[in-house]
C-alpha cells in the first residue's frame, strides 16, 4: 500500500500500479520530503516528477504545499493510475478554487518531454526515480535536458539502488550529498553556479 503521507490530502490510499514500477517507501519519501521542508523548496514549488510511476513522490509534494506538480510517466497502465490518483489528491482540497495545486500528467518518455519544453526556468524541483535497469547514459541525457529547465535554485533528486553507481553529473550540475537507506540511494543535486 502506498499512501500520502502528509499535508492536505494526508493519509489517502494511492494505487500502485499492477507491474513495471517500483513505489518509494514511505520513509524515503519522509527523507526526501523533510531535506525539501528544510530547504524551503515544497509550499509554493513547481515540482516536476519525472519516471513518476503512481505519482506517489509529486502528489506528496501537491499535497504538502507545492504550487504545481508535473507527473512525467511513459507506460499507458501507470500513466492512468498516476491521473487517478492526482483526482483523488486534489479532491483532499475541495475542488476548483480552493488553493489546490495544478497537476498534469504527460504520457510520454522523459527525454522527449524534456526535449519539447521551451527552455526556461520553471521547475524549482526535479524528482527522478527511474526504473533500476535505465542505462547511465539515458539517465544523463535526462539530467542535460532538464538543466536549463530549472530555477537557479531548484533541487534535484535522483533515487536509484544502492548498487547504482552514482549518476554521471553533466556540466551545470553538481551534487550537495548522497543519503542511503537499505536498497535506496539517494543523490541531491543542484544547478552549478556560474
Amino acid at each position: 500500500m502506498t499512501r500520502i503521507i502528509s499535508g492536505a490530502a494526508g493519509s489517502l490510499r494511492l494505487e500502485v500500479p499492477k507491474s513495471g514500477t517500483r513505489p518509494t517507501s514511505d520513509r524515503v519519501r519522509e527523507a526526501i520530503f523533510s531535506t525539501l521542508e528544510s530547504w524551503g523548496l515544497v509550499d509554493g514549488a513547481r515540482v516536476l516528477d519525472l519516471y513518476a510511476g503512481s505519482g506517489a513522490l509529486g502528489l506528496e509534494a501537491a499535497s504538502r504545499g507545492a504550487e504545481s506538480v508535473t507527473l512525467v510517466e511513459r507506460h499507458a497502465q501507470a500513466a492512468q493510475v498516476a491521473g487517478r490518483n492526482a483526482r483523488v489528491v486534489l479532491g483532499a482540497f475541495g475542488g476548483p478554487g480552493s488553493g489546490a495545486p495544478r497537476i498534469d500528467v504527460a504520457r510520454q518518455s522523459v527525454q522527449t518531454f524534456l526535449e519539447a519544453q521551451d527552455p526556461a526556468p520553471r521547475w524549482d524541483v526535479a524528482l527522478l526515480d527511474p526504473p533500476y535497469d535505465l542505462g547511465e547514459a539515458e539517465l544523463t541525457a535526462n539530467l542535460a535536458a532538464l538543466l536549463p529547465l530549472l530555477a537557479d535554485d531548484a533541487a534535484v533528486l535522483v533515487e536509484r539502488s544502492s548498487r547504482s553507481p552514482e549518476p554521471a553529473w553533466p556540466a551545470g550540475v553538481s551534487l550537495l550529498r548522497e543519503k542511503r537507506y537499505g536498497e535506496t540511494a539517494l543523490w541531491w543535486a543542484e544547478p552549478a553556479t556560474a
